[in-house]
């Protein structure tokens, strides 16, 4: 007699995801924060999306007792080192970051001992443990204001984003020691296929993140954050307009401005390499999962959190 191999059950979920959701969120008075980078579904029921300067505003006034992160594990602990006494939860621990592991804090340990008058300025997409080494957190929305803000004669460690700090070198003049770290998303776009389709569009716009390499920054029109290239959409005049970021952002730029037509910049081969696959692994399945468990968790060393908050709170003032 034959026997079927023992299979593991999935979990039972409620036909109505979105209402069940809307149901936990009530119980356990509970916030959904989400980056634009989340596919769609899951967009649609969070209470804010943003940016990382955005949500981490949120993150810092909610007075909601659960945060429940659509996004990935850097971001979840930004919320946790504001917000120690709240559950935050990250509906899908996996969810890390190609920058963010790019920057080992080991390494990043003697690499700052070899600059020690050096005031150490870290780009949000990092560590707890990067941020808890630095001086200063910044943004893709304010690391500009920020840089100038230092004075002309401290010098500056930029971490993690080699292309990010590049462009903030060009457009404060300030010369900084960068890390040599990179985003796999926006380091995954082709120079050749971008003019390519600009040929294609001619009288399309060029929206860039800054996290892009210097090639692809080039051809630009508009070079901002996230939040920044939403809202420049909104009000260009161009009836095209070809994005070179994470196209998760895509669906909030249809619905500000539906009349437009957005072309996701192409990656360098076929693969859909510029989605980002750790953004991509939180679903509106997982979310429900992990309110109904109120697992996974964010945890942190309060140490490495006081360590961190720091640096967060100084990029906050800075930000105002």
């Amino acid at each position: 007699m034959f026997t079927a191999p023992f299979a593991l059950s999935k979990p039972l979920l409620p036909t109505d995801l979105v209402g069940a959701i809307a149901t936990l969120k009530r119980d356990l008075n509970a916030v959904i924060l989400a980056h634009y980078y989340q596919d769609p579904d899951i967009q649609d029921v969070a209470d804010f999306l943003g940016d990382s300067l955005g949500l981490s505003r949120q993150a810092a006034q909610t007075d909601a007792d659960v945060i429940v992160f659509a996004g990935v594990h850097f971001m979840a602990e930004t919320a946790k080192i504001l917000n120690p006494d709240k559950l935050v939860l990250l509906p899908d621990l996996d969810a890390g970051c190609s920058l963010a592991d790019s920057c080992p804090p080991s390494e990043f340990a003697k690499f700052r001992e070899k600059h020690p008058d050096h005031l150490v300025i870290s780009y949000i997409n990092c560590t707890a443990d990067i941020k808890a080494m630095s001086d200063i957190i910044c943004t893709s929305a304010n690391a500009v204001k920020i840089v100038q803000q230092i004075p002309q004669d401290q010098p500056i460690i930029f971490a993690p984003d080699r292309n990010l700090g590049r462009y903030v070198m060009q457009q404060t003049g300030r010369d900084m020691v960068l890390w040599q770290g990179s985003c796999m998303v926006h380091e995954t776009f082709s120079e050749k296929k971008m003019v390519q389709l600009k040929i294609q569009h001619p009288t399309a716009e060029v929206i860039a993140h800054p996290e892009c390499e210097e090639a692809i920054l080039r051809h630009a029109d508009y070079i901002g954050s996230t939040t920044a290239l939403l809202k420049y959409c909104q009000h260009s005049a161009s009836q095209s307009i070809i994005v070179v970021t994470e196209p998760g952002i895509i669906h909030q730029m249809e619905k500000a401005a539906p009349d437009k037509q957005f072309i996701p910049a192409p990656p360098l081969n076929t693969c859909a390499c510029n989605e980002c696959p750790h953004m991509r692994l939180n679903t509106l399945e997982k979310l429900y999962l992990a309110m109904k468990n109120r697992e996974p968790e964010i945890t942190l060393p309060e140490s490495t959190r006081l360590a961190a908050l720091r640096p967060i709170q100084r990029m906050l003032d800075m930000s105002r």
